[in-house]
């Protein structure tokens, strides 16, 4: 229960730290990318503060210095951090609520992260459009293609606009595989638990050549790759890492330099 109650006040404090700092940093130079680097290390102090072991793998597949949509499973709140903690500069395509949080979604906005309000098909398809736009222009894009978060440890069917976004971009989508963060934190927000988190990025899977009528191709090798990577019972007991057996937080992050 300390931990739970730790987490969530470093929670709200760095919230509004790192809010305010993305802010006051776009009002000089809207176009810095300081701001993802302070959502990386916020990401990462998040991890530290719940106790969370995070252990990075496939970056040797990447060339971090180009676009890709990034595309993974979702089981909880604490995807986003480990995202956040493994890539140093990356943006979301994030439901709309988050950008009316106070100072919050003011600053997620002024980070580079685009809205999408999945209750209006017209406005969805218009923040499809930008987000594929801001691929094209250079930026990294995190999507989840099962559109809401599996409260049962099972991939849910994945929404085609996400597939949609990727095919427009011209730009490869990288499938990921999130393992351990439902044992962290369940599906909503309540109790923190200490438990390790496996990232796995795939190899990325070219889209420029895809047209509208492969797109559920496209859907079902993603979703296959990303399965190949997910490990449900990861962090818990029986699973490949038990929790409190590693003694401690650490960032393990398996890569080549390019």
């Amino acid at each position: 229960m300390l931990l739970t109650v730790w987490f969530y006040f470093v929670l709200v404090v760095s919230a509004i730290i790192a809010s305010t700092l993305v802010i006051l940093v776009t009002i000089v130079n809207p176009r810095s990318e300081v701001p993802l680097r302070i959502t990386h290390y916020w990401g990462r102090m998040l991890l530290w503060c719940a106790g969370v072991d995070l252990k990075v793998e496939g970056l040797e597949h990447l060339d971090l210095n180009r676009p890709y949509v990034f595309a993974a499973n979702h089981q909880s709140a604490f995807d986003i951090f480990a995202l956040l903690a493994a890539l140093p500069k990356v943006k979301f395509l994030a439901k709309k609520e988050l950008f009316a949080i106070p100072l919050f979604g003011l600053a997620l906005g002024r980070a580079g992260s685009l809205p999408v309000d999945r209750s209006n098909r017209q406005a969805s398809l218009k923040s499809i459009d930008r987000a594929a736009q801001a691929v094209r222009e250079g930026s990294s894009i995190i999507i989840f293609p099962e559109g809401t978060r599996s409260d049962s440890g099972q991939l849910l069917p994945f929404k085609k606009g996400g597939f949609v976004l990727a095919i427009k971009s011209g730009q490869p989508i990288v499938p990921v595989s999130l393992s351990g963060t439902g044992a962290v934190l369940p599906r909503g927000w309540g109790r923190i638990h200490s438990r390790p988190i496996k990232v796995v990025f795939g190899h990325p899977i070219p889209t420029d050549v895809c047209q509208k009528v492969n797109r559920d191709q496209l859907m079902a090798r993603l979703r296959e790759a990303i399965l190949a990577n997910y490990d449900p019972h990861y962090g818990q007991a029986g699973g490949e890492v038990m929790a409190g057996s590693t003694g401690g937080q650490t960032f393990s992050i398996q890569s080549a330099s390019k």
